[in-house]
């Protein structure tokens, strides 16, 4: 009988090795889950419509999604110039992990992230991470070239319907485009614009000014003007204030034949004559499952879903990462919304190539080098940042 005694209380001496055991490496419910703060350093304030998508998600943050466990830090309206002391401030103030949302911080924050390696970094719209990799600096960024082709849909069948209804002649098809920089990012979104536009009507071309800033309302508001007294009769953009979109209902007011399209928020309220659709990145995909991975100690390339390249993540339509807001129904085309659905469905089954057709393309630091698109061009093949940077021959027009 002591016998029998011995082996059972061993059998459960070994049974309450075996659970801490378990519990030790991590399985089952006895795995740590770590509070996280987070930080984030914007170049704007959620003025801008660019950085309001980020603040967004640091809100929700630290209500809906992770309560207690999550706490955020924000510096706002941080020059690039000044990145580094913004994100020192961040580290002092003992963030885990650190969202740095302008590309002009790239360089810097990648240094950060070598002189800190217990801290993570994400960088929105970089394309550095994979340099000289480190396992604690990663870039991200949504395949928007699709929400513009998508965009480019909307306006290219309010600008056949115009010319249909005879408000405009088919010779005077002419869109404008507000850009910030001549950066592959911005190139590539509106040439994917235009490729939109141009398969509804293939005569359309485009005329783009850039405002060499990111965010400026008087500026984009003035480049908008002058590109629809120039002819353009729907102005989208890539720039960070919603100064196109006024400048269009002004002009609509006026008794000018003009439509908006816009970008990072619907701008319905704002221009609601004009305004026909917006498209946006969906950053709360990567930033929640970023946050996530480091409440878990997991690797944030592995913890989401989305196209990886090393420690670069990206993707579209197919895994919610680019997002269309309303569509204006009360001035957009007849059977706009049907065509929408069915381009992004084209988009989540992996049917459509954007960047193709009978065009050239002629690199605009470099004349000498050009593109040929009848076979087509993959853009975001090897990484989330856009790389198409060759501006469409005799489609579109860069105007000083």
């Amino acid at each position: 009988m002591r016998k029998m005694r011995i082996i059972t209380l061993l059998t459960a001496l070994i049974m309450v090795g075996i659970h801490v055991a378990l519990g030790l490496i991590g399985f089952g419910e006895e795995k740590k889950i770590h509070s996280v703060k987070v930080g984030f350093v914007y170049d704007g304030d959620e003025s801008a419509p660019y950085t309001y998508n980020f603040v967004k998600v640091q809100r929700k943050l630290a209500t809906e999604d992770f309560g207690a466990r999550v706490t955020t830090v924000a510096k706002t309206n941080i020059p690039e110039s000044e990145g580094k002391e913004a994100i020192q401030e961040l580290i002092d103030e003992d963030c885990d992990i650190i969202f740095t949302c302008s590309y002009g911080y790239e360089n810097v924050a990648k240094q950060m992230a070598k002189d800190n390696p217990k801290v993570q970094f994400c960088q929105a719209t970089g394309d550095n991470a994979n340099d000289e990799p480190l396992p604690n600096y990663h870039t991200f960024m949504g395949e928007i070239y699709q929400g513009r082709y998508v965009s480019g849909i909307i306006a290219g069948m309010k600008l056949k319907e115009m010319i249909d209804t005879g408000v405009i002649n088919e010779e005077d098809a002419k869109l404008g485009y507000v850009g910030a920089f001549p950066y592959a990012e911005v190139i590539s979104g509106y040439t994917a614009f235009i490729l939109g536009v141009r398969s509804i009507v293939p005569t359309a071309t485009m005329d783009v000014r850039y405002t060499n800033t990111w965010s400026s309302y008087a500026l984009e508001k003035a480049c908008a003007r002058q590109l629809i007294e120039d002819g353009c009769v729907i102005i989208s953009q890539h720039s960070d204030t919603i100064g196109p979109a006024v400048a269009c209902e002004e002009a609509k007011e006026q008794g000018m034949d003009v439509y908006h399209v816009g970008y990072n928020q619907s701008m319905i309220d704002i221009a609601p004559t004009t305004s026909l659709v917006s498209c946006r990145i969906d950053w709360s995909v990567y930033i929640f499952a970023a946050v996530n991975a480091v409440m878990n100690d997991e690797i944030i390339e592995k913890s989401i879903e989305g196209n990886i390249h090393g420690n670069d993540v990206g993707a579209g339509f197919d895994c919610g990462w680019v997002s269309m807001l309303d569509i204006n129904n009360l001035i957009a085309a007849e059977g706009t919304e049907e065509a929408v659905n069915a381009e992004i469905d084209s988009f989540k089954k992996k049917q459509k190539v954007v960047f193709k057709g009978d065009y050239t393309g002629i690199n605009p630091d470099d004349e000498s080098d050009t593109i040929n698109l009848k076979k087509g061009y993959i853009e975001n093949k090897n990484a989330s940042a856009p790389s198409f940077h060759y501006i469409l021959k005799d489609i579109v027009n860069i105007k000083e």
